[in-house]
């Protein structure tokens, strides 16, 4: 694993690794589908310019918290060039971070709004926004190394794995570096204790999607749960 002495080196390692997600043309299907979007748009935001394409993770290098969603959103980080922000699920999952004390703010709008991540850091499985939110099985074997790259490179005590797609591309890290996923079940405010070097807890969640939020499947009480078990964890380190 590759260690950092301080943080501006650790910005610029994740700049890097940024800069290519940002550059990525692997899966044809969604790079087309980005750019469709940003180009048709829809009506609300038809004055405003699209982000059509790939979307790096954001927040605190030095996280003790990586917090991992499935993919960007067509209409939401697809447009704005910013993970979990402009949609639904944002502005869910920001208010949970900032009551947890994870974010200075409580809203995600847009990428100069002034939003800082404490302690923690935002990323996701897919990093294109895919038709129906369903990538393929190969679209998201070729994002999984930059997901990969950050863990190895920030090594949290803490990942929080939002919905099965996160969770899986967390266990597929994690067996790629040689241990026994088998055990592992997903559940709502699950815990799994990862036998690394430096002790890292898996906390599984319900994503904060629509169809979850909107049917009650996840309340704010649920998702405000684990960033409260994500604390107890790194403030007991």
């Amino acid at each position: 694993m590759l260690m950092f002495m301080d943080t501006e080196q650790s910005f610029t390692e994740l700049s890097q690794i940024g800069e290519m997600i940002v550059s990525c043309t692997q899966c044809e299907r969604l790079v087309g589908w980005c750019s469709t979007v940003a180009q048709q748009k829809i009506k609300r935001y038809r004055h405003q310019e699209y982000w059509g394409r790939p979307l790096p993770g954001f927040g605190d290098p030095l996280a003790n918290l990586v917090v991992v969603g499935l993919a960007p959103a067509a209409h939401g980080g697809n447009r704005t060039g910013r993970m979990f922000t402009g949609d639904d699920s944002g502005t869910w999952l920001i208010r949970a971070m900032y009551q947890a004390g994870f974010a200075n703010q409580a809203t995600s709008e847009h990428r100069e709004d002034g939003l800082e991540l404490l302690g923690s850091y935002v990323t996701a499985a897919v990093r294109c926004a895919p038709p129906d939110n369903r990538p393929t099985v190969e679209e998201f074997k070729s994002c999984l190394p930059y997901l990969s790259a950050e863990l190895d490179m920030i090594q949290p005590r803490v990942i929080l794995a939002l919905g099965h797609m996160a969770y899986n591309a967390v266990r597929a890290h994690f067996r790629d570096r040689g241990l026994d996923m088998r055990p592992w079940r997903f559940s709502h405010g699950g815990q799994f204790s990862i036998p690394t070097l430096k002790p890292v807890t898996l906390i599984t969640s319900y994503h904060p999607s629509r169809q979850n939020t909107q049917t009650g499947r996840l309340t704010r009480e649920m998702l405000q749960s684990v960033f409260e078990a994500a604390r107890i964890i790194i403030s007991s380190s």
